[in-house]
């Protein structure tokens, strides 16, 4: 492993408890001890490639990749709450406007369905409502 991958490594393990704190209190002490052994390439080839080439690519900033994950989890029918929420959350500290996530939810209405854009919308008023943000 390069210095380069090593330093990723640590923030995307930094940032996956942070994420377990906020999904699950209970996921704040998981450890990946194991996977190594179930899968051996997981930890240099699969978290380099899903990590290291795929999410740090050029060619998009991170608000854009945040706002097309918010439309891909609206197209899925919104189901995953707190996962739509968080990236709504990260979308807005990334720089995006509420207007832009709204824009973005009610295009994929299109794709999904107005049922997902609505159940979207709604998730999208909840985290406007926690961040002071009005819709």
């Amino acid at each position: 492993m390069n210095e380069a991958f090593q330093k990723l490594f640590a923030q995307m393990m930094e940032q996956s408890q942070e994420m377990a704190r906020a999904f699950n209190p209970a996921l704040e002490t998981f450890t990946p001890t194991g996977f190594d052994k179930m899968w051996p390439t997981l930890s240099k080839d699969m978290m380099e490639a899903w990590f290291g080439k795929t999410w740090n690519r050029e060619g998009l900033d991170a608000k854009t990749r945040l706002l097309v994950t918010v439309a891909a989890l609206t197209v899925l029918g919104a189901q995953a709450e707190p996962q739509m929420k968080l990236t709504i959350r990260h979308a807005l500290e990334a720089g995006a406007t509420k207007r832009e996530v709204a824009e973005v939810i009610y295009q994929m209405s299109m794709f999904g369905g107005v049922p997902a854009m609505t159940r979207a919308l709604e998730i999208a008023q909840k985290v406007f409502d926690e961040t002071g943000e009005d819709a």
